[in-house]
């Protein structure tokens, strides 16, 4: 099933369910007004929802209202508007270890083993199609291409076996980073904030059956598209070198405190391991990245300093996921970067 909103019907925007082909839409308000709502009270509307996804799949309306749309990812917000709960991990230990090794840091043992995670800002998120908006290009604008999973309710203690069965929806993510403004918030010992601005999510959230034998192993195991400025620039595997599962990342959050309905856990940079930077990038024959800072870490490692410059004013990223027969999952995030108007 696919579930989006529409940027109508107040802040928390308008539930619709769309077609697999991403063509048509239809509002279920009957069933639920809004995603959160729908999360909130999962068990009692699935069915429902599933039955309208079925219905328009076969060109008709469902029984809960008969306006069937057309589906523009333009009139997006991010399917949740704003989340009880944003914690983005690093569970590509790759990436991790490439920024590192660029400042000249061993990757600790325990990395392998115990998950990065911050909490992000979640009152606000960016639509799919909206810009990014950034006071200077000095801050280090930068994209960062994820893959996100949305929870049902988890209890607190619970492991990743039951914390497997949490999860409700899939989504994409562009984690927007300033990197320039990271290492003087790092070095005050109190995590990210002011480098790390709105995220943007896919039009489309997806139940994992969607994604059929692609979603195994608490892993999406498809090529994560990046276009940059027109520009092919990464497609590693979402399901490659990931050292954590989704579920062993929200036993990780679990650990300490309960998960409402509607909290988003998100995977950190996909990222693949390569040879080096003659060998990563798409015009070698590599995967790419799905950052900036991952191919400036490899300038930096193997040149001595990077040149690949971060996101400029006018800049453009996609970010999309397609299966083995070319079929889109989730609508493509695709975002301009623009000044803040004075």
């Amino acid at each position: 099933m696919k579930l989006a909103t529409l940027k109508r019907g107040g802040r928390d925007g308008t539930l619709v369910v769309v077609s697999r082909d991403l063509t048509r839409c239809q509002p279920v308000g009957a069933i639920a007004k809004t995603l959160q709502a729908a999360l909130d009270d999962w068990d009692a509307v699935v069915d429902d929802l599933e039955l309208v996804y079925d219905l328009l799949n076969h060109g008709r309306a469902g029984k809960f209202g008969r306006h069937v749309l057309p589906f523009d990812p333009a009139q997006c917000h991010s399917p949740l508007p704003r989340a009880y709960q944003w914690a983005d991990g690093s569970a590509y230990i790759n990436h991790v270890e490439l920024v590192r090794r660029a400042r000249g840091a061993e990757l600790p043992e325990s990395f392998q083993t115990d998950p990065l995670m911050y909490q992000g800002g979640s009152d606000s998120f960016i639509g799919p199609r909206d810009d990014i908006v950034a006071a200077s290009e000095d801050w280090g604008i930068d994209f960062e291409a994820e893959v996100a999973v949305v929870t049902g309710d988890v209890p607190l203690g619970a492991s990743a076996d039951e914390c497997a069965l949490k999860i409700r929806l899939l989504m994409l993510v562009n984690d927007v980073s300033l990197r320039n403004l990271i290492p003087a918030e790092l070095a005050k010992g109190f995590g990210f904030f002011q480098s790390k601005p709105a995220s943007a999510f896919s039009p489309v959230a997806v139940t994992p059956d969607e994604l059929d034998m692609a979603w195994h192993d608490g892993r999406v195991h498809l090529p994560l598209r990046v276009t940059h400025n027109g520009q092919l620039f990464g497609c590693p595997n979402a399901g490659v070198d990931m050292t954590f599962s989704f579920a062993q990342l929200i036993a990780h959050v679990a650990k300490t405190r309960e998960l409402e309905a509607g909290s988003i856990i998100g995977s950190g940079t996909v990222s693949n391991r390569q040879g080096g930077l003659h060998g990563s990038s798409i015009e070698n024959g590599g995967v790419g990245y799905c950052c900036l800072a991952e191919v400036r870490t490899y300038e930096t490692i193997e040149a001595g300093a990077p040149k690949t410059p971060f996101m400029r004013f006018g800049d453009r990223i996609r970010i999309e996921m397609l299966t083995a027969r070319g079929e889109d999952v989730f609508g493509a995030i695709e975002q301009t970067v623009v000044p803040l108007a004075r």
